[in-house]
Parts: C-alpha cells; sequence; structure tokens
C-alpha cells in the first residue's frame, strides 16, 4: 500500500486547522492538510448567520471559560486582533466593525472569509486533501503514522486541530479527543455543548410565543440562592424554550452548575432599562389603566399575556385595584421570571464545546503537547471556549499561528 509523506501533517481544515497550514508553509515545511468533509470550511460559513463574525475588536481572557486564563491571555498576546485584521487584508478580506464590538467582512458574505483562507493556504503551498478522514494515528521512529480513509501518512509532525463535538456534520465528532488519548493526553471530565439554546419544559408559557425577540439580564442562580454567573443581551424566546445572544452565552455557566445542583435556575430580567422598584411605582401610578394595558406598553402583546399567565393576574384588574401580592407577582415576572430548564439543544445546535484537552497539557509558547514531543493541538479541541462575538474565531487564529508557525 501506498503512503503518502510529509513534514508536518495538520488534521482538520476548519479555522485553527488552515490557519495552522498556512503558517507552517510560511516557514518552509512541507505541509499536508487532511479533512474527512466533502466540502471544508462548515463552521466558518455558518457562523454568524452566514456572514462569519470574524473576531472582536476587544479580545481579554475574561472572555473565555478555560482550565487556564493565564494561558488564555499569552496565547491571545501572541497574536493579537490587530494581527487578525492585518492578515485577513493582506489576504483581501477587510473587516468593519459593528455596534456590537464584532468585525465583519464588508462583503456580509462568510464565503469571503474561507476562500480567502483556502486561497492563502493553496499559495503557501498547502496540500489540502479531503474528503480524506483520519481514523487513528501511532508514533513511529520517524515521527507519526496516521490511518486515513485511503492510505497511510507518515509526518514528523502532527498538528491536531479537530474541533470538539459541536456541530457534527461539519467533521467535530470527537475523533480528536481519541487520537489525543491514543498519545497520553487526557479530557476533561465535562464536555458538553456551548454557545447553544436551551429548553424550557413543555407547557411553559414562553414556548407559545415563539419569534418574540427582547433585551435581557439573565442570571444563574443555585438552589441556595446565590447568583453563580450573568450575562446581558438579546433573548429571543421558541417554541423549544429560549435562544438568541444572552441565551448562548449563558449556557456554559448554566450546564456547569446544573451538573452539581439540578435545582439551578436562570432569572431572567425582560425589563433591564430600569430597576423593579421603578416598574413597582410605574404600575402604581398607572391610575384606572388595566394591567394589560400597562404590559402592552412595555412588552409585545403577546409576551404581555403569557406575564399574566405566568404571575397568576386576572388581565383586565385596574392598576390600582392590585393588591400587593398581585403587583410583586407581576413584577417578579418581568424583573426575576425564573426559568428551570430541562436541558440543551445539544451538540447539532451548539457553536462550541465545552471542555476538552485540559491547558495544562500543552506548551502556551508553541502549542505543543507536554506528553509526546512533536504534537501540537490548537483550537476548539483544547478546553476553551469563548462567548459570542467572535471570540472563537480569535483563539483558532491565535492557536492556529502559534502551532503552524512551531510546528
Amino acid at each position: 500500500m501506498s503512503e503518502t509523506h510529509a513534514e508536518v501533517v495538520v488534521v482538520g481544515a476548519g479555522a485553527a486547522g488552515l490557519f495552522a497550514a498556512i503558517h507552517a508553509a510560511r516557514r518552509g515545511r512541507d505541509v499536508l492538510l487532511l479533512d474527512g468533509a466533502k466540502k471544508v470550511g462548515a463552521k466558518i460559513l455558518v457562523a454568524g448567520g452566514g456572514r462569519c463574525n470574524v473576531t472582536h475588536h476587544a479580545v481579554h481572557e475574561r472572555d473565555y471559560h478555560a482550565s487556564s486564563r493565564p494561558v488564555v491571555r499569552n496565547v491571545l498576546r501572541s497574536f493579537t486582533v490587530q494581527d487578525t485584521i492585518d492578515f485577513f487584508e493582506r489576504e483581501g478580506v477587510f473587516l468593519k466593525r459593528e455596534d456590537t464590538g464584532k468585525l465583519f467582512p464588508t462583503t456580509d458574505r462568510a464565503r469571503t472569509v474561507l476562500d480567502a483562507l483556502l486561497h492563502a493556504a493553496e499559495h503557501s503551498g498547502v496540500r489540502l486533501e479531503h474528503p480524506r478522514r483520519v481514523l487513528g494515528s501511532k508514533q513511529t521512529e520517524m515521527g507519526f503514522e496516521l490511518q486515513t480513509s485511503t492510505t497511510p501518512v507518515q509526518a514528523r509532525r502532527m498538528i491536531l486541530a479537530t474541533g470538539g463535538r459541536a456541530l457534527p456534520k461539519s467533521g467535530s465528532d470527537g475523533l480528536g479527543y481519541s487520537i489525543a488519548e491514543s498519545f497520553g493526553h487526557t479530557t476533561t471530565d465535562r464536555i458538553f455543548p456551548a454557545l447553544v439554546p436551551l429548553v424550557l419544559p413543555g407547557g411553559h408559557a414562553f414556548r407559545d410565543i415563539a419569534g418574540i425577540a427582547l433585551p435581557a439580564i439573565l442570571t444563574v442562580v443555585a438552589s441556595t440562592g446565590k447568583h453563580l454567573a450573568d450575562t446581558q443581551g438579546d433573548l429571543l424566546l421558541t417554541h423549544f424554550g429560549i435562544s438568541g445572544p444572552a441565551a448562548l452565552d449563558i449556557s456554559h455557566a448554566w450546564r456547569d452548575a446544573f451538573e452539581d445542583d439540578h435545582e439551578v435556575r436562570i432569572l431572567a430580567n425582560l425589563l433591564p432599562k430600569q430597576t423593579i422598584e421603578e416598574t413597582d411605582a410605574s404600575i402604581r401610578s398607572a391610575g384606572g389603566r388595566t394591567i394589560q394595558a400597562w404590559l402592552k406598553e412595555h412588552f409585545p402583546a403577546r409576551l404581555a399575556g403569557a406575564l399574566l399567565d405566568l404571575s397568576g393576574t386576572p388581565s383586565q384588574t385596574i392598576c390600582t385595584h392590585l393588591t400587593k401580592s398581585q403587583r410583586h407577582a407581576i413584577r417578579s415576572c418581568i424583573h426575576e421570571a425564573a426559568l428551570r430548564l430541562e436541558g440543551d439543544r445539544g451538540w447539532h445546535h451548539a457553536e462550541v464545546t465545552m471542555g476538552g484537552v485540559p491547558l495544562s497539557e500543552v506548551k502556551w509558547q508553541t502549542m505543543e503537547s507536554r506528553v509526546k514531543d512533536g504534537l501540537f493541538l490548537c483550537g476548539e479541541i483544547l478546553d476553551v471556549d469563548g462567548r459570542i462575538g467572535g471570540f472563537n474565531f480569535q483563539w483558532a487564529w491565535a492557536s492556529g499561528y502559534l502551532a503552524g508557525n512551531s510546528a
């Protein structure tokens, strides 16, 4: 059986893998990039609603969940947001900053970003072969031998950029963890979907008013009453539960807490621009208006109806006739709507993976494995996941850059 040879083999042609391959090839290495998908870059193409949120204007280690934030900080400093902007400009992709701080290509097309990366890889001499799935790998005297869906590959060095388990149709099905573990690596105990929509119990009033979006603050609260995490952003009510940036951002903290405490809940503040005291005062001064009319002044009619249902208040009650307990119930549903979630929408709807190979098992200066010389890891396979807004791409660019340059 004939074999393929390369100095560096990169497994996975997503954002981190493409970036690693490009920079390894630009250092003069013979680079083979393998991917099991018929069409590479699926995650890039669906990111940001098909526009690809390339990065964020301000990126800090606190924007990430990780086993070591100092390592995240050092990696991000090695390839900055400005470095990302400069790289894509050299490849003909110009980025624009939106009010949220997100940076998108001026074309508003994710294909522009993927095409630039593929062109840069080809121009640098990267040999991209797909669909050619890597099935496993073993150590040899010369480095690594990879078993693939066709013929074996011999390489001196290997970069694992397989992703985690999110969006498995893109090829991220957890195989990278098995390969890493075969060389002595471990993975975190918790590997779950992150940046994923959350599911409310059937029959919850919010599930009957799908399509309503509004600004909100979401807070994860333990059964003891302790506030564990919060986030602010747009919330989307859906036929299954909650989605939108706020729900996706809080999903990691909710899942992490839920694994320890099944009584954990999320409190939703649906009127974040005013305090609970201001809401109470506004209701008390509403005079002869009904509570339904007052609610419709602040919320879409369907949401106003759902809040009445949740509070148990008759819709035609005059505001001045509300009892103290009724008024407290309404304001609690507005500012502290308690959501007990059944779970999340799973890997097929998740944008990233929570958990992975611990950062303590790589040397951050190079992204080389501490347990196997010549093995490098970058991107989502590592125990790093950022909040929504381009942060996960910035981690991919930075860690891929270090791995490629070092390999």
